[in-house]
């Protein structure tokens, strides 16, 4: 029985790194239908994220199940705990690549109207900070969560530059107004990706230390 109760905590936290992977391809798939203007993978990205959604429900009925039949104590216990956490946020992250693919149909195909290379850097520095959350997670490394989520302040700085930049645009030619507020939007999406996995790191300094911080 012990045996079987280890086997199902370690498929739990391998179906956590399988919902992380589809949750990070969403993310990168999300801003590049919006650097080419495709819309077809905007529709695959919406239409896949009931996945996601299904898989946080399965899973948090394992956690549910391992707890009532098996009774954890201590620090299993804070790991089915932070786990069925986690889990929310791995969706909401989900969301928000859900969002982008969204304002991606919105945009419908125009000509953007800036280069989008901060916010292909605020993709990749959020995509990192989600991996190096999962990693922290899987490795019960809370040196590395810590480190993850001291890091904050930076995807919030970015999005502020962007915001800057992007009102130059208006100021120039009002028309742009509403490909500007969409913009803003994928940055918000993009800044909110990072807190949620702030929120990963902190789940995973619980899960070891059975202390709670906030970042």
């Amino acid at each position: 029985m012990r045996a079987s109760y280890h086997e199902s905590l370690l498929e739990l936290k391998n179906d956590v790194l399988k919902m992380a992977s589809l949750v990070e391809d969403a993310i990168i798939k999300s801003v590049k239908a919006l650097q080419n203007g495709d819309l077809e993978l905007a529709e695959k990205i919406i239409k896949d994220d009931g996945k996601i959604d299904e898989m946080e429900l399965t899973l948090e009925d394992k956690c549910t199940r391992l707890i009532a039949l098996q009774q954890p104590v201590a620090r299993d216990l804070r790991l089915i705990i932070a786990i069925s956490k986690l889990l929310t946020d791995l969706e909401r992250i989900g969301d928000h690549a859900t969002n982008i693919a969204d304002i991606v149909l919105e945009i419908g195909g125009e000509p953007l109207i800036k280069p989008l290379i901060d916010i292909q850097r605020m993709t990749e520095l959020a995509t990192k900070r989600l991996r190096q959350s999962i990693d922290s997670f899987v490795n019960l490394d809370i040196e590395l969560a810590k480190t993850v989520a001291r890091a904050d302040d930076e995807l919030d700085i970015i999005e502020q530059q962007i915001i800057r930049e992007l009102f130059t645009y208006v100021l120039e030619d009002p028309r742009t107004i509403r490909q500007v507020t969409q913009l803003i939007l994928v940055a918000r999406s993009l800044e909110r990706i990072g807190d949620h996995s702030t929120n990963i790191c902190e789940r995973v300094i619980y899960m070891v230390s059975g202390e709670r911080q906030k970042y």
